[in-house]
């Protein structure tokens, strides 16, 4: 019987969009974007997003990104990045 290798395509978007997250924002989401303080940062929320799915019983999602901004209103918001890979 020939052993089945599963593929992880989840990890290299993961670490795309850790470093390409702002980039990602002005091609995907570009009005999103726009009401964004990039002057401010963001700050991922990995850790917390672990926290919160360990539990479920939905598979690995390496490529969901929990990430603090703020807005150019001043105003904080967490947002959930879902990325669906398709192989």
């Amino acid at each position: 019987m020939a052993k089945k290798i599963l593929s992880d395509y989840d990890s290299p978007w993961k670490e795309a969009l850790d470093v390409y997250f702002e980039s990602f924002m002005e091609l995907c989401f570009p009005a999103i974007h726009n009401d964004i303080n990039w002057l401010k940062g963001y700050e991922s929320l990995d850790v917390e997003l672990k926290e919160v799915i360990r539990d479920a019983e939905i598979g690995n999602r390496l490529a969901d990104k929990l990430v603090k901004v703020w807005l150019t209103s001043g105003q904080e918001v967490v947002m959930l990045v879902h990325v669906e890979i398709q192989s």
